[in-house]
């Protein structure tokens, strides 16, 4: 099994990897098929179904599908030529994507939201077609965001096609356990396993500059949410937090009467201002998704900034470790909160920067491991409840709470020997069963919990 490092982090634009840039690749990759088609399309249409439809407004869905459909993309994505195509196509009704004519869309009527009928692959499905002069479809996907910004077609997630066909990697750990036992057959560390089966699929060049490039853009998102301020877009009237947290927290700083506990603050601070930006449409990293976006940069920060002995240049190391982790979530249950609740995006992205943090912090494997299931194991049941659709709340804090538990997670693994009762498996097997079981209500449709109990208008 391999999934890539730049699979688990991808940059990309908020609020949602599932909701926002997920539709938007399903909606590029439609092109694609258009500009391989012996036909010409004249028009297209497209419906949200599931939890797509749901919270798609909350998430900007409808407008990531839009922006897709018109040739824009989470990497390439610049929030000013996408207000002023969001402008014209509302004008013109079509879209004009390079390589084809212009098509025939007026999001009016061709962009649907489908609250009843439930496509099977998934909770994130979405159809998109493209009709004939006549009206007549000539070309239809069905397509499901499975989380993280991972697209799949009906065909592929029926084959199985999420799983990794390429060429055999030195160290193809499917489970904790293996990943165990590779590591001491190898005498390598989990990141150096991970970098030797990137560099088996990369050059090394790519490879570094990729991670040095993941964390910037992480720190970049950061270091602004602690400088902007204001009320976030929506309609719930949330008020950004960090910037003010983070100004009170420097001016305490040093003071020989402030608590230990303030560290949390820092740590929480960290995260939400991550989350702040993911909820303003920024641009973060999935780290595994974005509405976890805030763990994995916060505990990296928090490391950087108040431990003794941490250097940058052991931030790919923090990366690779936690990728593999979240490799390995994905692979035997779940990234996505739609499909598994909160637990598979907060619960994933404490585990991953527990096992980062340790990694760097010289733990060994086994503590690594340790440290991930612990971070993950108090997660277990977390439901996906976002008030009026929006990754804001309880999201936002949430990121917070998972740094903290990520770091006091690598702590206590580091305080044995990595000797403990719930391996890492059994917990990543609880939480794909828990997600299974767990009420659609509560998986990212805004249907129970938190959503309908807080008056969000």
């Amino acid at each position: 099994m391999f999934l890539s490092v730049f699979d688990m982090f991808k940059v990309g634009i908020g609020p949602s990897s599932s909701h926002t840039m997920g539709p938007m690749v399903a909606a590029a990759r439609f092109l694609d098929r258009l500009r391989a088609a012996p036909f010409t399309a004249h028009g297209l249409r497209a419906s949200l179904h599931g939890s797509l439809a749901f919270t798609g407004v909350g998430h900007a869905t409808d407008r990531a599908t839009i922006l897709g459909l018109a040739g824009f993309t989470p990497e390439g994505y610049e929030a000013e030529a996408a207000e002023a195509a969001m402008v014209r196509i509302a004008e013109e009704k079509r879209v004009t994507p390079e390589g084809l004519a212009p098509l025939v869309f007026d999001p009016a009527t061709d962009m649907r939201f489908d609250y009843d009928e439930a496509l099977p692959g998934h909770a994130n499905g979405m159809r998109i077609e493209a009709m004939d002069r006549q009206g007549d479809v000539i070309l239809s996907e069905v397509y499901y965001s499975v989380g993280g910004g991972f697209v799949l077609t009906e065909a592929e997630l029926a084959a199985g096609d999420d799983v990794d066909h390429g060429p055999k990697v030195p160290y193809p750990f499917r489970s904790a356990t293996e990943m165990l036992e590779m590591a001491t057959a190898s005498g390598l560390s989990i990141a150096e396993m991970k970098r030797r089966n990137e560099l088996s699929r990369h050059p090394a060049a790519h490879l570094e500059d990729g991670l040095k490039r993941i964390w910037q853009v992480m720190d970049d998102c950061l270091q602004r949410g602690l400088t902007e301020r204001g009320e976030l877009p929506g309609g719930l009237r949330v008020k950004r937090r960090a910037a003010d947290i983070h100004d009170a927290l420097r001016e305490e700083y040093g003071r020989n009467l402030t608590a230990p506990h303030i560290i949390n603050d820092w740590m929480s601070c960290y995260a939400m201002a991550v989350n702040e930006q993911n909820a303003a449409m920024g641009q973060v990293v999935t780290a595994p998704t974005n509405g976890a976006a805030g763990v994995v940069p916060a505990v990296i920060r928090y490391w950087l900034d108040f431990v003794p002995g941490a250097q940058a240049s052991r931030v790919p190391e923090f990366l690779l470790t936690a990728a593999a982790i979240g490799g390995l979530v994905k692979y035997n249950a779940s990234i996505s909160g739609a499909e598994a609740g909160c637990q598979a995006e907060v619960g994933s992205a404490a585990a991953m920067a527990a096992a980062g943090l340790c990694a760097v912090m010289g733990g060994t494997p086994a503590q690594i491991e340790n440290a991930a299931e612990i971070a993950l194991e108090h997660h277990l049941g977390m439901t996906c409840d976002p008030v009026k659709g929006l990754v804001q709340v309880p999201c936002i804090e949430r990121n917070g709470l998972g740094a903290i538990k990520a770091v006091s997670a690598a702590s206590l693994s580091m305080r044995g020997d990595g000797t403990h009762l719930v391996p890492l498996d059994a917990c990543i097997e609880t939480m794909r069963q828990t997600g299974r079981d767990m009420h659609r209500h509560y998986k990212e449709t805004s249907l129970g919990g938190l959503a309908v109990n807080v008056p969000n208008c």
